[in-house]
């Protein structure tokens, strides 16, 4: 028989999760934490370094998301150069002689066409990784500078 006692989370860990949702219903947090009065805990430099860290996510996304439209404008120009080179290597197909001279130059155009593909994913897998850096390097920067601040406050807290 299932017992709703079995998974509620009062009896299992003492945790009241409406209690915790009321705590975050507060339309101001910043007002929560200065009800809070926690002892020797700078709160305005706490504040600041949670902005921070809000401007350095939206720094990051910024940069990921123009990164990712460069991407977007390549693939758009190799679909263009694509198309094009398909369309006059169909004509040439259709214009070679069957001929083993004829099965030779059709082998080489489509090996050319292979290799500028596999060139083109390289380019654009480059033009991704690079996105994705340059946004990782942003976040990692203010990771670190959040480290630092909270080593920071914990000592002053602690002296």
């Amino acid at each position: 028989m299932f017992d709703p006692k079995m998974f509620d989370m009062k009896e299992m860990f003492g945790f009241d999760a409406e209690k915790v949702a009321e705590m975050f219903k507060t339309p101001d947090m910043t007002a929560f934490f200065e009800k809070a009065k926690f002892p020797a805990v700078d709160m305005d430099a706490l504040m600041s370094a949670q902005q921070k860290n809000m401007t350095a996510l939206v720094e990051a996304n910024k940069a990921a998301a123009a990164g990712y439209q460069d991407l977007y404008k390549r693939q758009i120009a190799i679909f263009e150069e694509t198309m094009a080179a398909v369309k006059d290597q169909v004509a040439e197909l259709q214009n070679s002689p069957a001929t083993v001279e004829g099965g030779q130059k059709n082998a080489e155009l489509v090996k050319a066409g292979f290799e500028k593909a596999v060139g083109h994913m390289k380019e654009l897998a480059e033009l991704a990784q690079k996105a994705n850096m340059e946004a990782f390097e942003i976040v990692s920067a203010r990771v670190k500078d959040s480290l630092a601040e909270l080593k920071t406050l914990a000592e002053k807290a602690t002296a």
